[in-house]
C-alpha cells in the first residue's frame, strides 16, 4: 500500500496529511458482499466513475473490517473518519491549528488525505452526522469529485484512484440523512449475521486460545440470538469469551467452572436479561407493539364478553 507524503501544497496553502490505518484484520465469510463492494469501486470506462456505497448492518457485525479487507484487496491505503453528532464541516475537511511559531498550520482530515493521495476513506457511522456536514460532501459524492474548504479558502479535487464508502448501523440514528445525500450513497450493501461455521471461524481468529467448550457455548448463544432476530453480534461474543477466559485464569487455586464463568460473563457483558433469549425477544416484540391488541372505546367501559359491549359481537 502507498504511504502518503507528510504534506502537500495546494495554491499557497500547505496541508499536513494524516496517516493511513495500519491493521491486519481479515474478513471471514460472506464473500459475496466483499465482491459487491469491490465492484462498486471498479471503473469500467474512461467516462465511468466509482460508486460510494452504504454498508448497512447491526453494530459489531464487521462493517469496518469489510472496508479494511476491500482496501487490502485493492492494495490501497485506508483512512477512517469516525462520524459523530457534533462533526463540523471543517472537521471533515481541513482543521486550522495554531503552530508554535504563531502561524496557522492546516491539517487535512483522513478524508482529504485519502482524496489527495489516491487512498480509500471509510466514513464510519455516517448516520450519526448532521446535514450541514453532509452538505459539504455533496460535490465529492457526484460527478464533480471535489470539496471546498472555507477555512483554508481552497478547492480540493479527488485523485482518480480515490474511493469512499460509508457504514451505517440499522438502529436509531441521531440525524436523518437527507435524500439528496442518500441518492449519492449508492448502492446499499446489507451485511447480515454470519452462519454458524463463519461465526466460529471469526471467534477462533480473534481468540485462538479459547477452548472448544467455551467457543461452543458462545456460538450456541449467538446463533439462537440471530434466529430470534436479537442484535447480538460477533463482537458481543468476543467480549463474552474474553471476560470468561480471564475469570477462569484469575484464581487457579479456586477456579470457577467453565459454565459458571461463561454465565457470569454473559450477564456482565449483555445484562441479566440476555440469560433468557426467548423471553427477551418477546419483550422486545411487545415494546414494538407487535402483540398489543387494538383498543376500542367499549374496552374502557365493558369487559370483552359483556353483552352490552358494542364490540362483543365482533369478538365472537
Amino acid at each position: 500500500m502507498s504511504n502518503p507524503t507528510q504534506s502537500i501544497q495546494i495554491d499557497d496553502i500547505t496541508l499536513h496529511l494524516g496517516r493511513p490505518v495500519e491493521t491486519n484484520q481479515e474478513w471471514i465469510g460472506q464473500t459475496d458482499v466483499l465482491r459487491q463492494l469491490l465492484a462498486c469501486w471498479l471503473v469500467v470506462h474512461e467516462a465511468d466513475l466509482p460508486l460510494s456505497p452504504r454498508l448497512v448492518g447491526p453494530p459489531g457485525i464487521g462493517k469496518t473490517t469489510l472496508a479494511i479487507a476491500a482496501a487490502k484487496e485493492r492494495q490501497q491505503s485506508l483512512f477512517i473518519y469516525q462520524c459523530t453528532s457534533d462533526t463540523r464541516p471543517e472537521d471533515l475537511l481541513i482543521t486550522p491549528v495554531l503552530a508554535e511559531s504563531g502561524k496557522i498550520a492546516y491539517h487535512a482530515s483522513p478524508l482529504v488525505t485519502a482524496m489527495l493521495t489516491g487512498g480509500i476513506c471509510l466514513l464510519d457511522e455516517g448516520n450519526r452526522m448532521n446535514e450541514r456536514s453532509w452538505a459539504s460532501l455533496a460535490p465529492l459524492l457526484d460527478y464533480r469529485r471535489y470539496v471546498e474548504s472555507i477555512v483554508a479558502g481552497i478547492t480540493i479535487p479527488a485523485h482518480k484512484d480515490f474511493r469512499c464508502c460509508v457504514t451505517m448501523n440499522d438502529d436509531e440514528s441521531t440525524y436523518e440523512i437527507p435524500d439528496y445525500i442518500l441518492s449519492r450513497l449508492q448502492p446499499t450493501l446489507a451485511i447480515s449475521f454470519p452462519n454458524r461455521q463463519d461465526e466460529m471461524a471469526i471467534l477462533r481468529y480473534h481468540l485462538p486460545f479459547a477452548n472448544d467448550e467455551m467457543l461452543a457455548l458462545t456460538i450456541d448463544f449467538l446463533q439462537q440470538a440471530h434466529d430470534l432476530n436479537l442484535k447480538f453480534s460477533p463482537r458481543d461474543g468476543i467480549h463474552i469469551l474474553q471476560y470468561a477466559l480471564k475469570r477462569l485464569a484469575q484464581d487457579p487455586d479456586h477456579p470457577l467452572s467453565q459454565d459458571a464463568a461463561w454465565a457470569e460473563s454473559l450477564e456482565r457483558v449483555l445484562g441479566e436479561e440476555a440469560r433468557d433469549l426467548e423471553r427477551l425477544a418477546e419483550q422486545r416484540q411487545r415494546a414494538l407493539g407487535s402483540e398489543i391488541p387494538g383498543l376500542t372505546l367499549g374496552d374502557f367501559f365493558f369487559t370483552g364478553d359483556d353483552p352490552l359491549n358494542p364490540d362483543a359481537d365482533d369478538e365472537r
